[in-house]
């Protein structure tokens, strides 16, 4: 083909004509290696206001992506049009091959294909042009990739071990694919103790069962073991992500292991305790178990005395895999030094960027009492006539030893003034400092729902560890499907684990000091539920815990704080004073032992209240809907006059309003800050030039008055004032779209093609009389 000819096919063309066929020659399967505009990433969420949108100009979408076997990805090849050159391609293939640690990136143009080689041995080209016959085989791209992980041939075997497919079509996300590639690596080398971080609401438990299925499958691990420390955990696994192990899988239960199963789903609790008769693991062999999968295993599993250790040590010789959102590192309890460096990571900054997981804003409120301090007066008695100790209390004193009713009903108002001005129904764990401020802040929320409350007395519910009423309604609280439940009261029960994924508002009134606790808190509101409409999340934070945002530890790598010497124990020693915000197993909740002083008459009021978002660089920032939009409006035009240039000079202004919402720019969100009667041209330049907005009314108005349709025809004279009536009434988007003429009042003159033939001699006409009745509603914009 002339190559003049080539660079007028598309880049989609060029894919059917020139790269796939390429492709296909070099041996690839086409139905089980090759897979075509792969969507990696979706796109972040841009929260503003009650507002949210996708960044589609940030997600991650691969032209193709080439595998061994499906789940196992060894190449990317990204497409161009062949107007641009053969490696214009290659630095974005090789930014998708370095999110799926992959050695091989390649870009063509259809002329043939620029390589990137990252196992490049010394002295070897990194970059090579080839010809587009020579593509590299499966088998040459498979021991790169071998060489690239250090997979030796006696691993391949287990390497290779197929994925669970189930029938629905589900497929891993990409980092779960690296998160259980990189696990399988690692134990084929013979490493027994492997660590995985994965934020809250990626999908562990998933990615936990393929790792397991695939070690089953290979006869690598016979009999496994599936640890938790929540029954909840264990019964949501049984009958969602681990279902397909059917009759093999069963749970520990009446203290007994039973060995005709193989895949064993338990409790700590159940299987070890206090009395040496209680630790029935010890009932079977020290080498009966294969495989232990630790799930949560910062809650404790690292620390020495830690009754998941004792489990641990017992079946030393088993391969050991710890899964958790939050590596707990500290002076005393470390992860890493049981575990050894995560195999693999993914934190919830990347979880939000990729689109996965569910952003946040942040409502800050600083009540009086807690920011200046109150000192009671001389012999003030408390409501129970107890002297209150005369010193200062300040915020860590609130609902630990100094409660304020009147700061606790204020803290309810304010939650439920929120929630009437979102959704009252949205699902919403309020944490609380203990059981008791759990169970005040009820009262609380029952008195300042009203109606809320009295027509359901499910609308709120204390779920602690020692309600037995509460702890039996958690189920209906995660279901999307109930709706009662709507509001949690809690201290500790609901910190981790518990998959409520349409919760929407997360309320922080606890001192919160470890950043474990802090992270699995939040971990609660990550999941994306787009059938339920839940895209973002809000924390509204009464105690400054959100300060710990601005910690680096906060989603920095984990670092082991603890060294020990060549004659010092491994394992981390024991803390000498314990932080009970970072231990303890919530399922037991206590009511604090600490005396209070409940006072009633003392008064507080809000003093200040700022609203903050996730901004692109995964720090916190202030920002308006209209802020956000006017910047990435102003980073595609530089001035009023360039966009109004582009406006006008644009045969689709469509295709303009599209490109602003694949930065997240919605015009629906936009007309809710600025007025629902402007034009998508007026809201774009109000916002982000400042210019004085016109309704879609006055626009229309003004293009009647010039009178200029007196050179049509009756009946193209027509069309064309019910074509400005209709922008009027629902904007430019609607007269671009060729459906318009199904429309009322359009079928009273005929049909579409009628339309278009007798009225203007045919589509090329109507398409520019369109255009000139586009160009009279906006061509004066320059000079307003």
């Amino acid at each position: 083909m002339e190559k003049v000819e080539k660079q007028k096919l598309s880049e989609s063309d060029i894919c059917d004509l020139f790269i796939t066929p390429a492709i296909k020659e070099a041996g690839w399967n086409q139905l089980k290696q090759v897979r075509r505009e792969v969507t990696l990433t979706p796109g972040p969420v841009i929260v503003r206001g009650n507002l949210s949108s996708r960044n589609k100009k940030l997600k991650k979408f691969a032209d193709y992506v080439l595998s061994w076997k499906p789940g196992m990805p060894l190449a990317i090849v990204e497409a161009k049009d062949n107007k641009h050159s053969i490696s214009s391609g290659l630095q974005q293939a090789l930014g998708y091959a370095e999110i799926l640690d992959l050695p091989s990136a390649f870009s063509s143009n259809g002329d043939g294909f620029a390589s990137h080689n990252r196992d490049a041995a010394e002295g070897e080209e990194t970059e090579t042009e080839l010809e587009l016959g020579a593509f590299p085989d499966p088998e040459a791209l498979w021991t790169r990739y071998r060489s690239f992980h250090g997979i030796a041939d006696e691993d391949e075997g287990l390497v290779e071990q197929p994925y669970h497919m189930d029938a629905s079509g589900k497929e891993p996300r990409y980092y779960q694919v690296e998160a259980i590639n990189r696990t399988i690596e690692a134990i084929a080398r013979g490493q027994k103790r492997v660590l995985l971080v994965m934020a809250t609401g990626t999908g562990k438990t998933y990615t936990t069962f393929q790792i397991i299925w695939r070690l089953w499958k290979a006869g690598q691990a016979k009999r496994i073991l599936f640890l938790a420390d929540r029954n909840i955990l264990v019964d949501q696994t049984l009958v969602n992500d681990f279902k397909p192990f059917g009759a093999a899988m069963t749970k520990i239960k009446n203290r007994k292991i039973d060995p005709a199963y193989e895949i064993h789903l338990g409790l700590y609790q159940a299987i070890t305790g206090t009395e040496e008769a209680d630790k029935i693991f010890k009932t079977v062999s020290r080498d009966f178990f294969d495989l232990i999968v630790i799930d949560e295993c910062h809650r404790g599993s690292a620390a020495d005395d830690s009754a998941w250790r004792e489990i641990l040590d017992y079946f030393d010789g088993a391969v050991q895999v710890g899964m958790t959102a939050t590596p707990k590192e500290t002076e005393y309890v470390s992860n890493i030094t049981y575990f050894g460096d995560p195999v693999y990571t993914y934190t919830l900054k990347q979880g939000i960027e990729d689109g996965f997981l569910a952003p946040y804003k942040v409502i800050r409120i600083d009540i009086d009492r807690d920011v200046e301090g109150w000192t009671p007066p001389p012999g003030m008695v408390d409501d129970l006539g107890g002297l209150v100790e005369d010193r200062e209390y300040n915020q860590k004193d609130m609902d630990r030893t100094l409660v304020l009713n009147q700061r606790t009903k204020l803290v309810a108002e304010r939650v439920m003034k929120f929630l009437r001005a979102t959704d009252p129904m949205s699902k919403t764990i309020i944490f609380c400092e203990d059981i008791d401020h759990a169970e005040r802040m009820r009262k609380a929320i029952v008195n300042a729902a009203g109606k809320l409350a009295k027509d359901n007395s499910k609308y709120v519910m204390r779920i602690t560890g020692d309600s037995v009423e509460g702890k039996a309604e958690l189920d209906k609280f995660i279901d999307p499907e109930e709706p009662y439940p709507v509001i949690a009261t809690t201290s500790q029960l609901l910190t981790t684990g518990v998959d409520a994924k349409t919760c929407k508002l997360i309320v922080i009134d606890r001192t919160i000091n470890s950043m474990t606790m802090f992270k699995q808190i939040i971990g609660r509101g990550t999941r994306i539920d787009e059938d339920n409409n839940k895209f973002f999340f809000t924390i509204m934070d009464f105690k400054r815990a959100t300060e710990l945002f601005r910690d680096d530890a906060f989603d920095g790598a984990p670092v082991v704080i603890y060294e020990p010497g060549d004659s010092d124990d491994p394992v981390p020693p024991d803390p000498p004073d314990v932080d009970n915000d970072d231990i303890g197993d919530p399922d037991d909740e206590e009511p604090t032992g600490t005396k209070k002083f409940v006072v009633s008459g003392v008064t507080a009021r809000v003093m200040n209240e700022r609203i903050e978002y996730v901004g692109t660089d995964g720090k916190l920032v202030t920002e308006s809907y209209r802020d956000y939009a006017r910047k990435q409006i102003a980073s595609e035009y530089q001035s009023l006059d360039e966009f109004i240039w582009h406006w006008n000079a644009s045969e689709r202004k469509q295709a303009i309003i599209e490109e602003l919402e694949q930065r997240g720019v919605i015009l629906e969100n936009l007309a809710e800050t600025v007025g629902k009667d402007f034009g998508d041209f007026d809201l774009l330049v109000h916002v982000a030039f400042g210019a004085p907005p016109l309704t879609r009314r006055e626009r229309a108005e003004k293009v009647k008055k010039r009178n200029y349709f007196a050179k049509y025809g009756d009946k193209a004279r027509a069309v064309l004032e019910a074509l400005l009536d209709k922008y009027a009434d629902d904007g430019v988007e609607t007269i671009e779209d060729a459906k318009v003429l199904r429309l009322q009042p359009f079928t009273q003159l005929g049909t579409p093609m009628e339309i278009i033939k007798g009225a203007f001699g045919g589509k090329d006409a109507y398409e520019a009389a369109l255009r000139e009745l586009e160009d009279q509603i906006y061509g004066q914009a320059a000079n307003e």
